[in-house]
């Protein structure tokens, strides 16, 4: 072949496969780069569950991700002794399911000293249970500004704590996942007041789906106004139930090429809770996928 006609054919067969390429959708690419999996909280699902059981369903569901909440059956407390710690970590290690963490209440509004330092001092010992059991971080929460206490006072105060706590999780290799939640405090321009004044990169925030989401300037202007500090946690409700844009957000998530867990923190009684797990994995494929 001649050196004329070889370069006709290799131009031929480049300027093809940029036509395809350009011929197929482009959500085809930005989705396909989507790393989010799916997981459960147990707040409500897997309340009763002790942990085989509760490991078992997950695979059942295939939802292989879970975040162990504070006080339910499956009884992961830093009550557990070393041997009991390695048992727990065995589990999932023996499983298909990744234990993310736990879902603790601990919080740092308090204005008493002896209740903010309980908090403080119970989130470290929760972190090394954390570690213990193979985990990767714990779950807090700010929770309210107290009246009668300058708002300015409570945030720096929480932003103190988050630090704290932070660097100590850090020394652990885990991740201190603040939960947007609590009076006032779930409202998107005081969580990024809070973390205007957080140092410690340890310390992420966990998207919570509230309906204060939604409030001026809006979902994506407040998804945005606290986006850099994400971590690899989100909390949602039922996608099926209620009015929460969850299209809207999983197009927001796509378009930051989120890569963590969106966990499902039920609050429905269905009577088979593995079916429903099931049913919302389908659901989160379809928004991960943006239909």
């Amino acid at each position: 072949m001649s050196n004329s006609r070889r370069d006709f054919m290799q131009k031929s067969v480049a300027a093809g496969l940029s036509l395809a390429a350009m011929q197929i959708p482009f959500d085809a690419f930005s989705m396909a780069k989507s790393g989010m999996k799916f997981g459960l909280v147990t707040y409500q699902w897997g309340k009763d569950w002790d942990l085989p059981t509760l490991i078992a369903n997950c695979e059942k569901a295939g939802v292989l991700g879970v975040e162990l909440r504070t006080e339910h059956a499956h009884g992961v407390e830093t009550s557990l002794n070393a041997a009991e710690r390695a048992e727990v970590k065995r589990r999932f290690k023996e499983s298909k399911v990744t234990c993310l963490g736990y879902g603790s209440n601990f919080e740092y509004h308090s204005p008493d000293p002896a209740v903010l330092r309980k908090n403080i001092d119970g989130t470290k010992e929760y972190i090394k249970l954390c570690k213990d059991i193979g985990a990767t971080g714990i779950k807090v929460k700010p929770n309210n500004l107290p009246e009668g206490v300058p708002k300015e006072k409570t945030i720096a105060q929480i932003a103190a704590a988050f630090n704290e706590v932070g660097k100590f999780a850090a020394e652990y290799g885990q991740v201190v996942r603040v939960e947007v939640h609590g009076h006032l405090t779930q409202e998107l321009p005081v969580m990024k007041a809070i973390f205007d004044q957080v140092t410690e990169p340890a310390v992420k925030i966990c998207w919570n789906c509230n309906a204060e989401d939604l409030l001026a300037p809006g979902l994506e202007a407040n998804f945005n106004s606290v986006k850099k500090w994400f971590g690899d946690t989100v909390h949602v409700r039922e996608f099926n139930e209620g009015d929460y844009p969850y299209a809207q957000l999983f197009k927001l998530f796509n378009e930051i090429k989120y890569d963590g867990w969106i966990l499902m923190e039920a609050r429905t009684e269905p009577v088979d809770r593995v079916a429903a797990l099931k049913e919302q994995l389908a659901l989160f494929n379809q928004l991960k996928k943006g239909k």
